[in-house]
């Protein structure tokens, strides 16, 4: 693989300038990541953030894409590490790594 095949999709930004952005609301993090890859290289992008009731829609064509899946974020939230209530995981269950997920959920009913 080359240089113009490789691609960076940043989602988010946690720190900058030596500010911690954690307890910012995720659309204002969202705009700052923004800012920051104005002036980017080619290759590298800050990742759309769609809003609305587009999630089905958007998952169906990220399954035909062979995604593993989608993660969606509250964008008023202040960000969290590890999981919450209200970032939804969604995961393709044609995708191989679907079956990871199974073996975690029969894991935790034992």
């Amino acid at each position: 693989m080359n240089n113009e095949e490789t691609q960076l999709y940043a989602f988010d930004m946690l720190v900058g300038g030596g500010d911690d952005y954690r307890k910012l609301p995720l659309f204002l993090r969202k705009q700052n990541l923004a800012q920051l890859l104005a002036r980017r290289p080619e290759g590298i992008h800050a990742a759309p953030f769609e809003q609305g009731e587009i999630g089905p829609d958007l998952f169906r064509a990220a399954c035909k894409m062979g995604l593993e899946g989608l993660v969606s974020k509250h964008r008023e939230r202040a960000y969290r590490g590890g999981q919450c209530a209200h970032w939804v995981n969604i995961k393709n269950p044609a995708h191989q790594g679907y079956s990871r997920v199974k073996d975690v959920a029969r894991a935790k009913r034992r």
